[in-house]
């Protein structure tokens, strides 16, 4: 296939979409599925024919919107009328009303309006709005054109030039200038080089690389293509955990599609550049994100982190040039390039440009997966995408940047969301979890959680990780069971910061974060708990008052 038939597909695709009046896109992802979403699929697809309206309604299984908390969602176009918690039961009167009648089924449209209202979809474009199966869906909605414009009018170097011009910075949680990193692979003389795309996501709660390879998995290799085309790949291997089976599935059967249409191969759209790619499965170890162990695992290696330098831009996969880059980082790529990298800039901040997607939990009353433009501030996202806090208690702390991440208290929820506010205030972006907590929760117990997760996820192969946390954790345990002394705060911030400083890799630098945060933000919960012996939120002491109730009788 040429470069000039792809166009002529879109253009049939477009016209063949139009000719519905109506279309139903059923959420089918991960997080519906289990909710009963197959059934709903098929409900609406014999209600459509039971009322004879087949002819003016496509049926479509889709990814996921974003609204986690009450799928299966259905949306409905024209006029993005968005249905929760749908049933097989409901889904005859809903064809009945909204299809036949013009008249939506009010009680079952989604509750939360704001939640939409302050986002900005660039990743997440065509979540929820395509069936990710049809490679004809992505087209339709101007995929694959990116790739086309650079073969047919840009070159590499011009390529690099839009994504440094945009000011993306990496989005798999160091920020790294994304153009910077491209610059360095395509330098570099040795050859082959590769391109991995990390979607290994190992944070508990954080579902965003997921959700974007079960909704979107054209945007991931669209943007890889145009990565290997500027920098000089002819490989690229997506690593992914292997508890993800359906993005695995949806990820498999867009690659075959791809390579179908000769976007993938030897010479792709019948021009001389060639690049295919390829799976390789993780076996779901936290520290298997971090990007000199993805490199080993895809070599078939045990996933520990190695010392850098040499960075993987000039010895990667098997010594040669790598370019890492996050799943979401490289989903922006296309659109960089269709609308321009000054166009791009003007989104978000001066110096965080674009936008961030977040997997949105906790107490909150509208969980789910957001994109918002980078500068938003926490209180934007709590109070108004999110709703607020569940049952009305009092807000408490947010945790940003998922296990390695700050808890920042409410004196900070007028902060702006980018790299450099959220690392000033011992916080990071991560791979972009938020938790909101409330008033229930003890700030120590939340610290010890996250200490735990991180004691099990090191992989032991440098000492201020392996022997340091350890540390930290008796320290812990120590106070939340009544056995602290005033000396274990001291000893918190010192272990806290030698494993901060010392540590080989991401996961020990930023694992003591929950605990530093809580001491600078919460320190009054840690004295209550080694002075007074005292649990505001009673998650602690419970071996305690085990004992002193066995003494009353």
């Amino acid at each position: 296939m040429k470069l000039a038939d792809l166009q002529k597909i879109a253009e049939h695709e477009v016209d063949f979409q139009r000719a519905y009046k109506h279309r139903i896109n059923v959420c089918c992802s991960s997080g519906c599925v289990p909710f009963g979403a197959l059934k709903v699929l098929k409900a609406f697809e014999d209600a459509v024919k039971e009322f004879s309206v087949e002819k003016d309604c496509k049926v479509a299984k889709t990814g996921c919107v974003g609204t986690c908390s009450v799928g299966p969602a259905v949306i409905i176009e024209p006029g993005d009328y968005l249905y929760q918690s749908v049933t097989p039961e409901r889904v005859r009167e809903t064809v009945r009303d909204h299809i036949v009648l013009g008249l939506p089924v009010k009680d079952m449209l989604y509750h939360s309006e704001d939640f939409f209202k302050k986002q900005h979809r660039l990743v997440l474009r065509n979540a929820g709005k395509i069936d990710p199966s049809r490679i004809e869906d992505y087209i339709a909605m101007g995929g694959y054109s990116a790739i086309v414009k650079c073969l047919a009018t840009m070159t590499p170097q011009g390529v690099i030039y839009e994504v440094t011009r945009s000011g993306l910075r990496g989005r798999g949680g160091a920020g790294f200038p994304t153009g910077q990193k491209w610059s360095l692979v395509a330098r570099s003389h040795s050859t082959p080089k590769y391109i991995v795309a990390n979607l290994d996501e190992g944070d508990p709660g954080v579902f965003a690389n997921r959700t974007l390879a079960e909704a979107d998995p054209h945007a991931i290799l669209e943007g890889m293509l145009i990565a290997a085309y500027a920098v000089g790949a002819e490989k690229g291997y997506i690593y992914i955990r292997a508890e993800y089976p359906l993005a695995i599935q949806t990820l498999q059967k867009a690659i075959v599609q791809a390579r179908a249409m000769t976007l993938l191969g030897d010479s792709v759209l019948e021009t001389p550049f060639k690049f295919d790619l390829e799976l390789r499965f993780g076996a779901g170890a936290f520290v298997a994100g971090e990007e000199t162990a993805i490199l080993a695992s895809v070599e078939g290696r045990r996933a520990m982190p190695r010392p850098r330098p040499p960075y993987p831009a000039n010895s990667g996969l098997w010594g040669k040039p790598t370019l890492i880059q996050n799943v979401e980082t490289l989903a922006n790529i296309p659109v960089i390039i269709q609308n321009g990298g000054e166009w791009f800039s003007k989104v978000g901040t001066t110096k965080c440009s674009g936008t961030k997607c977040f997997s949105l939990t906790g107490q909150i009353n509208n969980p789910g997966l957001i994109e918002v433009p980078m500068g938003i501030t926490l209180r934007e996202v709590v109070f108004e995408i999110g709703g607020g806090i569940q049952n009305n208690r009092p807000f408490k702390a947010v945790l940003v940047g998922g296990p390695s991440g700050g808890c920042l208290p409410e004196a900070l929820l007028d902060l702006p969301i980018d790299y450099d506010s959220l690392t000033k205030v011992g916080a990071i972006m991560g791979s972009g979890g938020i938790v909101v907590i409330d008033d229930q929760s003890c700030m120590v117990d939340t610290a010890k959680f996250f200490t735990d997760f991180c004691v099990e996820e090191s992989c032991g192969k440098c000492v201020p990780c392996r022997a340091g946390l350890v540390k930290v954790q008796e320290i812990f345990n120590r106070i939340t069971t009544g056995d602290g002394k005033v000396e274990d705060i001291a000893a918190l911030d010192k272990a806290g910061n030698y494993i901060k400083e010392a540590s080989l890799c991401g996961l020990g630098q930023t694992a003591p974060n929950p605990v530093l945060t809580t001491l600078r933000y919460f320190r009054d919960e840690y004295l209550e708990h080694i002075v007074d012996k005292k649990c505001r939120a009673g998650k602690c002491f419970r071996n305690l008052v085990k004992e002193e109730e066995v003494e009353d009788q």
